[in-house]
């Protein structure tokens, strides 16, 4: 209910409010510890089922109109990636579809996140949530496109469906693109990146969607993921598997997300592959490569220069300056996608990072990293694309 306390004008906590916190939704994660009121709200994120990994929260609290809210996630600091913390505002929403940050300050071991909402109910999450259900209704609406395929890979140990897009006709002399995305279910940015790639590469007015369409068959996995985004994980599949450390090891009693893209891929060869994640640390758009696979030569890395230029001329959102350390020869991790496509099929294979915080070079202090500039980012990626494809 309302407050209606006032104290020299001013919004006072309510001690007597009813309030209520909720996670049972797709997605959903948190436990609540105890709440004496809005003011003093303690909280805990959940791990991932069979495993230790947690991050990912997203949460409904009601009944708080014009109180102001502190929330402490008291298990902060055992965090998969405790340096996440540092410069971030966690995200808020009223409707589910516009998210802007809150004040956000970690200190002790615990997150404290303050707000005062504006209306009966908001949401807060890690990163704004893809659900599952917005991921149904996505792939609903593209496959009454003419140019898309929808088929079913199989299913995952919860029993969803793997979707699997191809887009465009198979051809002799045509290049085949594999881009997929959401690996790790709590990097939900990266199906917003995918929201603006599809829909980009399916407009028939845009002269570079057209090209590559002529040129290349695409292979598009938008959620890699399933059971882990709507479980609320961080990091893993329905039985605890990170899924980025899967590859070559893949069974189906594990990890069958993996292992069906595997063997799909070598039905279709594989001459370009973009695998899109989320940096919970790093406040910037980049790339990881294939650097330390025994099959980067001369001829991957002149490729990789040139998609990385063409990316960073396409859109100021995208910079090579931060990153990963880049692995020594022989050295790269084979469980892991890019490395071990790009070993496997010996092609231009790569890894996009975007932040869970905000863009350092292009602040925005409203929304931070957002749902709209995933998507941007997403779209740009077709400069990029167009202008390597002749080199694969």
């Amino acid at each position: 209910m309302q407050n209606k306390n006032t104290n020299g004008g001013k919004i006072v906590p309510n001690t007597e409010a009813t309030f209520k916190i909720s996670s049972q939704f797709d997605s959903g994660n948190i436990r609540c510890l105890t709440g004496e009121g809005p003011g003093n709200i303690r909280l805990e994120i959940n791990k991932d089922n069979g495993s230790d990994f947690y991050q990912w929260f997203y949460y409904r609290l009601s009944g708080v109109k014009n109180q102001t809210c502190v929330m402490t996630i008291e298990n902060a600091k055992g965090a998969a990636f405790e340096d996440a913390w540092d410069g971030y505002n966690a995200c808020a929403s009223y409707d589910g579809n516009d998210w802007f940050r809150v004040p956000t300050e970690y200190e002790n071991g615990e997150l404290i996140i303050s707000h005062t909402p504006e209306h009966d109910s908001v949401f807060y999450a890690f990163f704004a949530p893809y659900t599952m259900q917005r991921h149904l209704e996505f792939i609903g609406r593209l496959q009454m496109h003419p140019a898309v395929n929808l088929s079913i890979l199989g299913q995952t140990l919860d029993g969803q469906d793997m979707d699997l897009l191809t887009i465009g006709e198979p051809g002799k002399d045509k290049k085949n693109i594999w881009v997929i995305a959401r690996q790790h279910p709590g990097e939900s940015m990266a199906e917003w990146w995918m929201e603006g790639f599809l829909e980009r590469l399916l407009n028939s007015d845009d002269p570079v969607a057209r090209e590559l369409r002529e040129k290349c068959v695409f292979y598009v996995v938008p959620n890699m993921n399933p059971d882990g985004s709507k479980r609320g994980h961080l990091r893993t599949n329905a039985c605890g598997a990170n899924l980025n450390r899967e590859w070559t090891v893949a069974t189906m009693e594990r990890s069958p997300e993996v292992l069906l893209v595997m063997k799909h891929m070598d039905k279709t060869g594989v001459d370009f592959c973009l695998d899109v994640h989320g940096d919970e640390a790093l406040p910037y758009n980049f790339i990881a490569a294939a650097d330390g696979v025994d099959k980067f030569d001369d001829v991957h890395a002149k490729r990789l220069v040139k998609f990385l230029q063409a990316y960073k001329d396409a859109t100021p959102e995208f910079q090579t300056k931060h990153g990963y350390a880049v692995d020594a020869p022989g050295t790269a991790d084979l469980t892991m996608c890019t490395n071990y496509v790009a070993q496997a099929h010996n092609c231009l294979a790569m890894t996009l990072e975007m932040p869970f915080k905000d863009n350092a070079d292009l602040p925005d202090a409203h929304a931070g990293w957002s749902t709209k500039r995933c998507a941007k980012l997403g779209e740009d990626v077709l400069d990029a694309m167009l202008a390597v494809w002749n080199d694969l």
